[in-house]
């Protein structure tokens, strides 16, 4: 039955169903038979599309709009004229001028509008006929503007960049991925592809012998002037940016310029023109976003049945080593530029690619500039290269002589392609820092000011009892005042500054001893764990676990019921839970797995409020708890956040212990405190269950 569902969605592509429909009816069949039960599984998909709210992805989405309207009133606001007549007033005398002239012009235009076909339609009605009038062969002109009409793919602000860094952000396979360095990464292996076509230029002209135009500074001034502000575009971009401009502020800063630029300035455009370019310009820019935010709950699908995995596993076992690998992964994508537009092949490719490729040690940036190069090559390559078939629309010409005439740049590209693989180093990706200097600067500046209103600079975290918390290597974990100046977003900084100014309320003398202000610290700072660190869903990896083996159990130690049936293991015992287990899996899996180790953890960093039973100790006899006095004994040996480890003896439970007479009133709390934990923790093994009944068996 699956396969016949299967079949069924690839005959559907194959007649030219919307991509975005095909990869969420993939997601669905998923999940139908996924052992994890379809509404599990497919809304988590779901959940995953509306999950970047808080991320840097959803700044880079909301640019996406703004650059493509840009490009869109750029397309028809005869642009295109202006840069051609500019740029063969300036290289219109070397040999091989004009062509230098069309690689260029085909590059930047290709950088205002993000798509190849826009340029050959836009470009080649201008270009082709002064190719022919200066003496150029039909076939070669008709070739170079086929050829070129995608470089400029890899220059900011070409709307590729935001795809790619957006997509690949979503995978998450690299928390300190910034798509803002990403969009300058593939500037000089632009330059080194656009060197390469140019080449090829100068050794026609020069071979045929092609007549030069005759420079002249009056002509250039004039053409100079006229293209000035359009050429102005993309250089304004790169240097609101490097000095420290959020991309969407640039987004919205272009748009506003190209507008009044071209309805106030130049005046090629009517207001009413812009009702017609914004129902092409939405049309576009509604097809990305439904295939961004459905390729996104397919990749959650094929994480959580581990095709990524799969196919790392496969990979190492028959591709020995990285070189192999690049030269596997430039085949591949050569063939997929071919058969699929640019935006399908990155939403659906990326996210199987990508982990194969961080197995193999290779730069997130550098993979980006190849990938992209790669589906540059394959809007030319034969078969069914979208370049070809524009070419021959435009021109009228049979699609076997447009192959035949792309030959050279064809081949000069794949050279060009092979070299930037090969040679990481022209990858060039500004240091995170040199992105922003000026906003960095002042968070600084404004840091060191707020350092100095806080008695704690640098806070060992503890719990709630003053336990020391340690990470997974047994190391105490520290937090400084200071790492919080990393952070751009003002509230994200504000949180991460206010455990310091918490504590130094509760005890603004950090040599002070006084038992409720230490109290009164302790809970500030488990508080600020449990909520910041332990509380962040986007980023489970900071958590800090200190119960590394759970049972399903409730409060009373007794087995857990699922269907009015006790969970037990094949001992016959309460089912322990190993967050161990949880390692080996990916995706969300590993997150749901590792959630319950973390609500759980909660409990004992930051326990539930048991102030009514403490004000009731010593009024009565008291129980003494089974396995000790504190939270670390209800967590088994040792204290729970002091070890890093809470055993599974306390959380199975060990009965209500013996009566014994009126206990001290400060082991009396420590009860309370114990049974209040144990609650806690039961309630959140309960709720885990109660999400998914598959979760309730042996590791």
């Amino acid at each position: 039955m699956l396969t016949l569902f299967i079949i069924a969605l690839v005959l559907c592509f194959i007649s030219g169903a919307p991509l975005f429909s095909i990869m969420l009816g993939g997601t669905a069949l998923g999940a139908f038979f996924s052992s994890r039960g379809f509404d599990i599984q497919f809304n988590g998909a779901i959940n995953k599309i509306f999950s970047t709210s808080d991320r840097d992805e959803i700044e880079v989405l909301s640019t996406i709009p703004l650059f493509i309207y840009s490009g869109y009133v750029l397309a028809e606001a005869k642009t295109a004229d202006r840069l051609v007549r500019f740029a063969n007033a300036a290289m219109g005398w070397l040999p091989g001028g004009l062509a230098i002239v069309t690689i260029g012009t085909c590059a930047l235009f290709t950088v205002f509008t993000g798509a190849s076909g826009v340029t050959i339609i836009a470009l080649g009605g201008v270009l082709m006929p002064a190719l022919v009038k200066n003496g150029y062969p039909k076939k070669f002109s008709m070739g170079l503007i086929a050829g070129t009409g995608s470089v400029g793919l890899l220059f900011p602000p070409a709307l590729p960049l935001f795809i790619y860094g957006t997509v690949y952000g979503l995978t998450g396979l690299d928390k300190d991925w910034d798509t803002r360095r990403f969009l300058f990464a593939g500037v000089v292996p632009g330059l080194v592809l656009v060197a390469m076509l140019s080449a090829v230029a100068i050794f026609v002209a020069i071979k045929k012998k092609l007549p030069r135009q005759k420079f002249e500074i009056g002509e250039l001034g004039r053409s100079f002037g006229k293209a000035l502000p359009e050429l102005m575009i993309p250089f304004g971009v790169i240097i609101l940016l490097a000095t420290g401009f959020a991309l969407s502020d640039v987004a919205a800063l272009t748009l506003f310029y190209v507008a009044v630029l071209e309805i106030g300035v130049y005046k090629t455009i009517k207001p009413k023109q812009l009702l017609s370019i914004s129902h092409e310009a939405m049309a576009m820019i509604g097809a990305i976003f439904m295939i961004i935010l459905a390729s996104t709950a397919f990749t959650d699908f094929m994480v959580n049945a581990e095709v990524p995995t799969k196919l790392v596993a496969w990979t190492s076992e028959h591709v020995e080593s990285k070189i192999v690998f690049l030269l596997a992964i430039n085949v591949i994508l050569l063939i997929v530029g071919t058969v699929m537009d640019i935006f399908s092949a990155i939403v659906v490719v990326l996210p199987l690619i990508a982990p194969i490729a961080k197995h193999y040690g290779i730069n997130p940036y550098h993979l980006g500039v190849i990938f992209l190069l790669n589906l540059e090559v394959g809007y030319l390559h034969p078969p069914v290269g979208l370049n070809l078939f524009l070419t021959s629309v435009k021109f009228k010409r049979p699609i076997t002589e447009v192959m035949w005439a792309t030959i050279p740049f064809l081949i000069t590209m794949i050279i060009a392609l092979l070299t930037i693989t090969y040679v990481p180093a022209l990858t060039v990706v500004p240091e995170a820092e040199r992105t922003a200097p000026v906003g960095n600067l002042v968070a600084m500046v404004e840091s060191g000011l707020e350092e100095i209103k806080v008695a704690y600079p640098k806070i060992t975290l503890v719990d709630d009892q003053g336990n020391v918390l340690k990470d997974e290597k047994g190391k105490p974990v520290e937090h400084a005042f200071t790492d919080c100046a990393k952070l751009t977003e003002e509230t994200a900084r504000g949180a991460c500054q206010q455990v310091h100014f918490d504590a130094t309320n509760c005890k603004p003398d950090a040599k002070g001893t006084d038992p409720k202000q230490v109290a009164c610290y302790n809970k500030a700072v488990a508080s600020w764990v449990v909520s910041n660190l332990n509380g962040d869903a986007l980023h489970p990896e900071y958590a800090i676990i200190v119960m590394k083996d759970i049972a399903l159990v409730d409060a009373d130690g007794a087995a857990i019921k699922v269907d009015d049936k006790d969970v037990l293991g094949p001992d016959g015992k309460p089912i322990v839970k190993h967050l161990a287990a949880c390692e080996k899996m990916t995706g969300t899996d590993k997150e749901n797995c590792r959630s319950v180790f973390s609500e759980a953890s909660n409990c004992y960093i930051a326990a539930p409020d048991f102030q009514e039973c403490a004000d009731a100790c010593g009024a009565a006899p008291t129980e003494t708890p089974g396995g000790g006095s504190d939270a670390g004994s209800a967590a088994g040996s040792g204290s729970a956040a002091g070890s890093g480890s809470a055993g599974s003896g306390s959380a199975a439970g060990s009965g209500a212990g013996s009566a014994a007479p009126a206990a001290p009133a400060g082991d009396c709390k420590s009860k309370c405190r114990a049974d209040a934990v144990k609650k806690c923790v039961a309630d959140a093994v309960s709720s885990w269950i109660d999400d998914d009944n598959t979760r309730a068996k042996p590791d």
